[in-house]
């Protein structure tokens, strides 16, 4: 009599491991961009506090002096402000607009990991940031 051989069924078929690499890239390629602008969110909130500070700062300024101040930069020479020095390496500060100042804007410089040349907008009038980091009326 021959002896009956038997199948061992063990690992996977070709099939099971290209499902899973599909689903495994599909999962990647859904949260990589929302990652991406997690990462830039995270950047663009010290800009954020910064600016938030500089906001009070004018505001403080304009009920001593009756005006608006004309840079950042005299408001933290004349002690209005202090900005940390981290901060202001990785982004450099200005007012827009003269008497009433109407926007306050960050540009990263770069020492910023995520490069240089990202804006955060303030608009004064609306209270709204605008910019790197931040959802846009189409994403929400």
């Amino acid at each position: 009599m021959l002896p009956k051989f038997k199948r061992q069924d063990s690992g996977f078929t070709l099939i099971e491991v290209l499902v899973v690499v599909v689903i495994v890239a599909i999962l990647a390629a859904i949260s990589v961009p929302i990652y991406i602008q997690y990462v830039q969110g995270a950047r663009a909130s010290d800009a954020q506090a910064t600016i938030g500070a500089i906001y009070n700062a004018v505001k403080m300024f304009r009920q001593d002096f009756g005006e608006d101040p004309t840079s950042v930069e005299e408001l933290q020479e004349l002690e209005y402000l202090e900005v940390d020095e981290g901060t202001l390496r990785q982004w450099a500060f200005s007012l827009i607009g003269q008497d009433p100042v109407t926007q306050i804007e960050a540009v990263s410089t770069a020492e910023m990991k995520g490069g240089a040349g990202h804006v955060v907008l303030f608009e004064v009038q609306t209270g709204r940031f605008t910019g790197y980091g931040l959802p846009t009326d189409e994403d929400i």
